[in-house]
């Protein structure tokens, strides 16, 4: 059974949420789902996933939420290279804040495609000025990934 990590960076638990509400998707889709609310480099690359999706807040201006700094850390330190992995990004931010609506998801985003992994698709931006419930947005973006991408597996 293909594995599937969900790497969550959160403040409030917005993204968490995110991540346990569409992990029946993909145990539905054939993974085996885990998620990860303290990422590290070694999850993503002693045990590398099958498929990774990266479900990251924004805080203050542009900021990573504080439980995944160091994988962010470890990324930009060591750079590992992941020319194997395959991910999906799922950024949450509020554009009140202008221009640095979404800039953690869209920071770690540029920072995985420099060290060669491949997105698949286009990255999800959700704004909480327009959705109340994030969920509300990544339920189906999760579900036409899942088909547009061909992730069915089971």
């Amino acid at each position: 059974m293909p594995t599937l990590k969900i790497f969550v960076g959160t403040m409030y638990g917005g993204a968490l949420d995110v991540a346990e509400q569409i992990t029946p998707l993909f145990e539905q889709a054939g993974y085996r789902v885990t998620v990860l609310e303290q990422p590290s480099l070694a999850d993503l690359v002693e045990e590398a996933p099958d498929l990774a999706l990266f479900c990251v807040s924004t805080t203050g201006s542009g900021d990573f939420p504080g439980n995944i700094v160091p994988l962010v850390r470890e990324l930009e330190e060591q750079s590992p290279g992941l020319v194997d992995l395959r991910y999906g990004m799922i950024a949450l931010g509020d554009s009140s804040y202008g221009d640095t609506f979404c800039g953690a998801g869209r920071y770690l985003d540029a920072l995985l495609a420099d060290q060669g992994a491949s997105r698949l698709g286009e990255r999800l931006e959700i704004d909480a000025m327009e959705t109340f419930m994030a969920d509300d947005a990544a339920l189906p973006w999760a579900e036409a990934w899942i088909a547009e991408q061909q992730l069915q597996v089971a």
